[in-house]
């Protein structure tokens, strides 16, 4: 039997404490023991990118992230962009260009895309695709996910002109 150990942590904004298992990965802690989630397992290897969050604001696959590893850290899942609205062109852009289906690689891709967008300006399809080519989608395929960014790249661009 594995001894817990405490974890201090930020999830979305809101403080928490909890008792983990050293091994316990950050996709299972926080699907189970804090709620969130959207936070999806896939691959369980990191290759797949439905797990994906960010820590202190980088991009991580928290299917290979030990929770311990988060110790004082803030943690942004899918539920927290919702919650600050940061990412509701980019999800409208997503329905409008039919960028998901069964929407289980949908969170992992809009975080890892909602990272881009945060850069500003306006990238390339190319440059799109390599900032998400992290991320598969076994329903849509590429081409509407690479246009529902673009879109949203450049009206996000176009507002910050006027």
């Amino acid at each position: 039997m594995n001894p817990l150990h405490p974890l201090s942590l930020h999830v979305n904004g809101v403080a928490v404490q909890a008792q983990v298992e050293p091994r316990q990965h950050l996709a299972d802690f926080l699907r189970e023991q804090v709620g969130l989630t959207g936070t999806h397992l896939g691959c369980e290897y990191g290759v797949c990118g439905a797990c994906t969050v960010r820590v202190d604001g980088r991009i991580v696959r928290a299917c290979l992230m030990l929770a311990i590893q988060a110790q004082g850290c803030e943690v942004q899942t899918i539920e927290g962009l919702d919650a600050q609205g940061h990412y509701k062109d980019l999800q409208q852009a997503f329905v409008a260009r039919n960028a998901l289906q069964c929407g289980f690689c949908t969170p992992g891709m809009v975080m890892c895309a909602s990272a881009l967008l945060e850069q500003g300006g306006c990238p390339s399809r190319s440059d799109i695709r390599a900032h998400i080519s992290g991320n598969y989608c076994r329903c849509t395929g590429y081409e509407a996910i690479v246009d529902a960014i673009e879109v949203t790249a450049r009206t996000r661009a176009a507002t910050t002109k006027a």
